[in-house]
């Protein structure tokens, strides 16, 4: 049980990383944009935009992932408790 437990936490880790990741790059891409919208650059503010939505789209994906990892590390603890 402890095993399973740990293996949880870990991928549950694992999946905050690919989380954090995934903030800072939209975060990074963000400020290009404001950027390039100063620059009057349209056209890579257009590509910029598209590469946004589709992070937003994975970070809401990784988001409900961890969503359930915590649920599973939850129910793992309380069946090591019975």
């Amino acid at each position: 049980m402890q095993q399973r437990f740990n293996e949880l936490v870990s991928d549950q880790m694992a999946t905050m990383d690919k989380l954090l990741f995934l903030q800072a790059e939209i975060e990074r891409c963000q400020k290009l944009e404001e950027e390039l919208i100063e620059l009057q650059e349209m056209t890579k503010v257009e590509s910029l935009k598209a590469e946004i939505i589709q992070k937003k789209r994975e970070l809401r994906e990784i988001h409900r992932i961890f969503q359930e990892q915590t649920e599973d590390v939850i129910r793992s603890y309380q069946k090591e408790l019975v």
